[in-house]
């Protein structure tokens, strides 16, 4: 399989080289649309005179970013057509000025999150871990820069190719300040797609570098990645719309750039198939949705927010047949559209690396069907979390039992991390259920039409809430026979009664989740309650 994967990129390089033209022609028709068409928009937000792309949050005065810079950077080198490259050296340039120097700070080898901003750690602009700077723009920066030099190494000046290797140099130094658990750091090798792209970058540059140390460095980081991914065949970061893109993105990378003595070259092509077998059965073609339960979510329903599986599912499946819509740059979290140009380009090697039968599989729903499987993500977890989802053709079903150090999972985030997770189609879109995280344990059984919450850590001032769509139909609810296209029974030993309140955008008793307005019904347990709390809810189709 290797063999035929490096002539397939062998040929298809070779085919790239006769003409400034020939590189996007030569990619697959979904792919060459993807990258046109992410392109035709971040043309519209460049900013010549700066040498950025402006923010594309209109709240954000007309300031630049750097992370989607560097993206639309690599997109003027692949398209090269009048002054891309030029255009492009001077983006790289102004990034890499903008990187963090200085090896006795925390954040160096990091780069700016956008030009305007105070140097980090200043008396007035405190460092702050996923604030003033952001670690994991090493790997999406330098993962970037990477495979500008391995695709368009001849369009580069020696200048900006010399620049690009020191700036490697500086951020794989940087990242490897990275422990978690200290100075707040969170990069274990269970946080699988800032971790991935970490061993990534260290194992490429130290070999361009000739930096021994650097190579096995990275070598030993992927190797700690593999050993956990080979406990249950799963990553750690499990079932993302998001951060599963990433993750792919990641093997796509350990597969292709590095030699065949690589562990990640060995080990990136069986990690890849084994997420892609997983996805392929919680995708609902039909639904456009990846069912539940989802690790780390930006959003309820795929069908309003850009995913980068999305991405992925636009390169095998045709635009239509993703979760995007016309005009993707309108949806929510539409900032990960700029990733489109590198999806693009891998695309094709990409999918020479699935499982036989991948795109039959995400094209239409064969009826219904479960799932099961397991996934570890130390320090948080205490043991293995066990997933299963039932999946029919107009309603899904997933939820995880669990048992963690922190509320929020692995990434210790309430609002991200979707435990339990209910999608139906109402006659008109999808609507859903989400269990919101209030507890360090749960205990989830999924089955057809059902599902049952417990929480084993549980007491008398535990609460079950529920986060639930709005939907056009009856924008105003009062009860769960309001929520229209399923018919929800409620047992347990929770208060039969529930308190009901709005998040809206512009009012109610909360503030919205990633930009999703809901619902929020909440259990809590009887007066003098003693025992272990319990929900259950049935569903019906009407």
């Amino acid at each position: 399989m290797k063999t035929s994967v490096l002539l397939f990129a062998g040929l298809l390089s070779l085919c790239r080289a006769h003409g400034k033209d020939n590189y996007v022609a030569s990619l697959s028709p979904n792919a060459r649309q993807m990258f046109t068409e992410s392109m035709t928009w971040m043309d519209d937000y460049y900013d010549s005179s700066a040498g950025y792309l402006y923010n594309f949050d209109a709240a954000s005065a007309l300031r630049h970013e750097t992370r989607s810079s560097a993206w639309y950077a690599f997109g003027l080198l692949a398209r090269n057509s009048g002054h891309d490259v030029a255009e492009a050296e001077k983006i790289i340039t102004n990034i890499i000025a903008g990187q963090y120097k200085d090896p006795a700070e925390q954040w160096y080898g990091d780069y700016q999150q956008e030009p305007e901003e105070p140097y980090v750690g200043s008396p007035n602009y405190k460092a702050k871990i996923y604030g003033s700077f952001d670690p994991n723009w090493r790997g999406f920066v330098g993962t970037t820069f990477i495979m500008a030099v391995e695709e368009f190494r001849h369009l580069l000046s020696n200048g900006t190719t010399k620049l690009i290797l020191e700036s490697l140099r500086n951020a794989t130094a940087g990242d490897s300040y990275r422990v978690g658990g200290v100075d707040g750091d969170n990069l274990y090798a269970s946080y699988s797609n800032p971790s991935i792209m970490r061993a990534f970058v260290s194992g490429w540059t130290g070999r361009r570098l000739g930096d021994k140390n650097m190579t096995v460095a990275g070598e030993a980081y992927a190797q700690e990645i593999i050993d956990l991914f080979n406990l249950h065949s799963t990553l750690s970061e499990f079932n993302s719309g998001t951060y599963t893109g990433v993750s792919l993105f990641g093997l796509t990378l350990w597969s292709k750039y590095l030699p065949a003595d690589s562990v990640m070259t060995q080990y990136g092509p069986k990690m890849l198939g084994a997420t892609w077998n997983a996805v392929a059965q919680l995708w609902h073609p039909d639904m456009k949705n990846m069912a539940g339960p989802w690790d780390r979510a930006y959003g309820y329903d795929m069908n309003k927010y850009v995913s980068l599986m999305a991405l992925w599912f636009w390169t095998l499946l045709g635009k239509e047949a993703s979760s995007l819509i016309a005009k993707p740059h309108v949806m929510s979290h539409m900032a990960d559209y700029a990733w489109a140009p590198l999806f693009a380009v891998l695309a094709d090697f990409h999918s020479s690396l699935l499982p036989k039968g991948t795109v039959k599989k995400l094209s239409s729903f064969k009826g219904e069907r479960t799932f099961s499987a397991k996934a570890f993500y130390p320090p948080y977890d205490l043991a293995a979390r066990n997933i299963s989802t039932w999946l029919s053709e107009k309603l899904t079903i997933g939820a995880e039992s669990f048992d963690e150090t922190v509320v929020g999972g692995g990434s210790t985030s309430q609002t991200s991390f979707n435990p339990a997770v209910v999608q139906w189609f109402n006659g008109k879109e999808i609507a859903f259920i989400s269990l919101y995280p209030t507890e360090t344990a749960l205990s989830a059984v999924v089955a057809p039409g059902r599902l049952n919450l417990t929480y084993p850590k549980g007491n008398a001032s535990s609460i079950f809430t529920l986060v639930v769509s709005t939907n056009k139909q009856k924008p105003t609810v009062t009860e769960w026979e309001d929520v229209q296209g399923v018919d929800v029974t409620v047992s347990g030993n929770v208060n039969a009664s529930y308190s009901l309140s709005f998040a809206g955008r512009y009012g109610g008793a909360a503030s919205v989740i990633r930009d999703f307005e809901f619902w929020n019904f909440t259990y809590s347990m009887p007066d003098g309650f003693q025992g272990t709390p319990n929900l259950c809810l049935e569903f019906t189709l009407v």
